[in-house]
């Protein structure tokens, strides 16, 4: 049976990090604490790699239209 992409994203909450892609080639990684219809998500522990240095932003709000994909992020 084919899984609906919200009932994955279900499985991702809580869990593991996950990677978004955000338009202007952005890619945070962080853990998904919630999202909606939309697609506006919560993640806590959010960072992003700029020039070789991590950033770290703690709990981070992104907003449904600026993003392109979320992944499970490989360890």
């Amino acid at each position: 049976m084919t899984r609906r992409p919200l009932e994955i994203l279900d499985q991702a909450l809580n869990r593991k990090p996950v990677i978004v892609s955000l338009k202007g080639g952005r890619e945070i990684r962080g853990i998904l604490q919630g999202y909606d219809v939309h697609m506006n998500l919560v993640l806590d522990k959010a960072e992003e790699e700029v020039e070789g240095s991590l950033q770290s932003f703690g709990t981070l709000i992104i907003r449904g239209d600026n993003v392109i994909y979320i992944s499970p992020s490989v360890d």
